[in-house]
């Protein structure tokens, strides 16, 4: 039975980028969603749609149907006194808040006298992720 909009599935997974595993919650609790929300990206969600309790697969979601290309341009110039007493260093990733209001995670790339330079990219933009799927349930 295909999976359909408003059930409850959970899911055991694996994810890699490049070969390397970068999240997996295998051996752990599955991950639970309410299917056809927009709670995982659009691709995972389209290419597990007709998978049924206790199938797996191997799933490849090109960047721009999971957290889209990567934009040289998604950069600002921030105040160094809006971090406070907080060490940056480069590479560092924070927390931080769209335009919309909701959290957003950005990453230190630059660090001048009185600016910072941070990337509004998602970490994962512009990557492929490979995932290994196993539906545990679908409620």
């Amino acid at each position: 039975m295909a999976i359909e909009n408003n059930q409850i599935v959970s899911i055991n997974y694996e994810l890699k980028i490049g070969g390397e595993i970068v999240d997996s919650n295998i051996d752990k609790e599955p991950l639970e969603f309410t299917f056809g929300s927009g709670q995982i990206i659009p691709g995972l969600e389209s290419r597990i749609a007709d998978m049924n309790e206790e199938e797996s697969k191997d799933i490849t979601v090109p960047s721009s149907e999971a957290y889209g290309e990567y934009n040289p341009e998604a950069k600002q110039m921030v105040p160094k006194e809006q971090f406070g007493d907080l060490e940056l260093q480069i590479g560092m990733p924070l927390q931080g808040q769209g335009q919309d209001g909701n959290p957003i995670q950005v990453v230190v790339t630059n660090i001048l006298d009185n600016e910072v330079e941070i990337d509004l990219n998602h970490p994962l933009a512009g990557k492929d992720l490979d995932f290994s799927i196993t539906v545990k349930s679908i409620k």
